[in-house]
């Protein structure tokens, strides 16, 4: 996803309190598993508002899929992504906006800095909201930054884009350069603050190299299985495999890239996490999913927008291949926020155990979050 636009969220603190009072809420979600399992996004983002007044306030839809449990954790981008200017001033303005956020929503999020704070937020009926950077852009050549941006609440850090920055070379550089000696630094500071690091969009010795420097275990916490679609923001099963014997989890998106070409559908994805199973072991694989929680409204107005989407992608040269003007960054079939409940029912029918659908729903990136903080 990419950083929330700030006017999405000018709603008043009173807003979600006063829509909770007039909407009959969907039951919890089915469970054929534990009662306590968290459903972890581990790249995500949060969607739906409705006008009312002038400002904006969280739908009716919103409301009802938090309090439905549609999903317990969200990884939210707080930062920009690619080179360019005043990326620090952006970044500590979009965490100051995703703080007032949260605080404005207290009945349904809670800004999470901790494992218990998953925990808490689940047992609430809330959605715990973890900040994420995927880009180091925002420390501006600056590594002690990363404790400024830990101090102000991020807990996952991205090395690189899908271009070349001070740390390393993304999926799309052709040069493959692999890690800079700037970029072992920022993982050394990373590390030493105890956030997680995410090595997803980084090239292929980017990655091979971020996984054989870190002394903890890393993620990818947005990818494919390269081995299935040769396209470059997968990732082969020799750095997956990497990742696991460190005890990391890559986390499978919703993306156009589980397959060569057009939409993917449901068949897509579950072939690439039963891949990255089999790979990586049950214990080290989760969902990703970059897509908004309520998904895509799919119509004229979002055809359009979707082609000015990848045309301006395209110009600033950042766009992947597997992206196309007609395709859009979901999965047909998992287009909306029970994704995550019928994805389980699919694995169930496909003989998987309710241990294995809970760790891989989200189990996998609470264990992983809570040894990378702490």
């Amino acid at each position: 996803m990419s950083p929330l636009r700030r006017r999405e969220f000018l709603a008043s603190a009173g807003a979600a309190t006063a829509l909770l009072g007039t909407r009959a809420f969907a039951q919890a979600r089915p469970r054929g598993s534990a009662p306590g399992a968290i459903w972890v996004d581990a790249q995500g983002g949060i969607d739906g508002f409705d006008e009312k007044d002038g400002r904006l306030a969280p739908s009716a839809r919103l409301i009802e899929a938090v309090k439905a449990g549609w999903i317990d954790v969200v990884s939210q981008t707080v930062g920009e992504v690619g080179n360019g200017p005043d990326r620090f001033r952006s970044a500590v303005e979009g965490i100051a906006f995703m703080d007032r956020f949260v605080a404005e929503m207290p009945s349904l999020f809670v800004k999470a800095t901790s494992a218990a704070d998953l925990r808490v937020a689940k047992a609430a009926g809330k959605v715990a909201i973890v900040y994420n950077f995927q880009d180091k852009t925002p420390l501006e050549g600056d590594s002690s930054r990363v404790a400024t941006f830990k101090s102000l609440g991020l807990r996952v850090l991205q090395l690189t884009y899908n271009k070349r920055n001070l740390a390393g070379d993304g999926c799309l550089e052709r040069a493959n350069a692999g890690l800079s000696d700037f970029g072992r630094e920022v993982i050394a500071e990373i590390e030493r603050n105890k956030l997680l690091l995410d090595l997803s969009h980084s090239g292929q010795r980017t990655t091979a190299e971020g996984i054989a420097e870190a002394k903890r275990p890393p993620a990818i916490t947005h990818t494919g299985c390269r081995d299935l679609v040769d396209l470059p923001r997968n990732q082969y099963d020799r750095e997956l495999r990497a990742l696991a014997d460190k005890g990391g989890v890559v986390g499978i998106y919703l993306m156009p890239f589980l397959r060569a070409k057009g939409q993917p559908g449901r068949d897509d994805l579950i072939r690439h996490i039963e891949h990255a199973v089999k790979v990586c072991g049950e214990d080290h694989v989760g969902i990703g999913t970059d897509n908004p929680l309520l998904g895509y409204t799919i119509d004229d107005a979002a055809r359009k927008a979707q082609r000015e989407f990848f045309e301006d992608r395209s110009k600033r040269g950042i766009a992947a291949p597997g992206e196309a003007a007609d395709v859009f960054n979901m999965v047909e079939g998992y287009n909306e926020a029970p994704r995550y409940s019928r994805l389980a029912d699919d694995l169930s029918a496909r003989g998987w155990k309710a241990a294995r659908i809970d760790k891989v729903l989200g189990g996998n990136f609470v264990r992983l979050f809570g040894e990378a903080w702490g």
